[in-house]
């Protein structure tokens, strides 16, 4: 199916690693511009894919948590390209600021992991009206199922369905769609290292496995990414203020199904 999204330019937030590679690169596919607002420089192998497609990408290297960094970076893309079709808010980490934190480390985890959300966005309106385009927000489960010990990431990720919700009713009138896909368990490099943490990682990971109702197995980057380009694509025309989830069921689905 083409999803017409041939010459769109997408921002795409942390789209250098993990889940924002893989969208970086399903963008590229389909003959999309990803531009990828990063911190750190591409891999080798990263940049030889995406310059490999026929449409090209962008980059900007930035701290998502610096304002005026955000705004001279989508300055430049617009600039550059001349539009702003989408923008796909992805960065972020799962930190670990607990309830037993400083009231400073909780308020650092939320602009780590919500304020850049409404940052990139509030400067790149004017452009996404222009193209009346789609916002794609990135969630977690953890938003709907807590995970003990990471107040800082589970409120930001409430705060992130929350503005889903507000956006898309805010903007309605602009024709701009805003939706967010929720990963749960998805096998990416960060995952790979926390699961290496444990004494028994192999144990840990099957531990988890076993409670994903859809075939017992991790959600693939690819997957999510397959979600997110389609929700930015018009042939997802009539969908907004929706919250996908994508992971095999873990979220919804009664987890002792045999």
């Amino acid at each position: 199916m083409d999803l017409n999204l041939k010459n769109k330019v997408i921002i795409v937030t942390g789209g250098g690693s993990g889940i924002g590679q893989a969208i970086s690169l399903t963008l590229a596919e389909e003959g999309a511009i990803p531009v990828i607002f990063t911190r750190s420089p591409l891999s080798p192998s990263l940049q030889e894919k995406l310059a490999g497609s026929a449409s090209g990408y962008g980059l900007q290297q930035l701290d998502l948590m610096d304002e005026a960094a955000c705004q001279s970076a989508i300055s430049a893309t617009a600039e550059q390209y001349g539009r702003i079709d989408g923008v796909v808010n992805n960065a972020g980490v799962n930190d670990n600021i607990a309830l037993t934190a400083s009231v400073a480390q909780f308020r650092q985890s939320l602009e780590k992991n919500l304020v850049h959300y409404f940052t990139i966005v509030h400067h790149a309106l004017p452009y996404l009206k222009k193209s009346q385009g789609s916002i794609v927000n990135i969630g977690s489960k953890t938003a709907i199922t807590g995970q003990g010990q990471t107040s800082g990431y589970c409120a930001a990720n409430g705060g992130r369905l929350a503005l889903t919700r507000e956006w898309a009713v805010a903007l309605l009138n602009d024709k701009i769609r805003v939706n967010a896909v929720i990963p749960a368990e998805v096998m990416t490099p960060l995952y790979e290292s926390w699961i290496s943490s444990f004494d028994n990682p192999q144990e840990k990971l099957a531990g988890i496995t076993a409670r994903i109702p859809l075939e017992k197995r991790m959600t693939t980057p690819r997957e999510i990414a397959n979600t997110v380009v389609f929700l930015l694509s018009d042939r997802s025309s009539h969908t907004t203020g929706e919250c996908l989830f994508v992971d095999g069921g873990y979220t919804h689905l009664d987890r002792a199904i045999a």
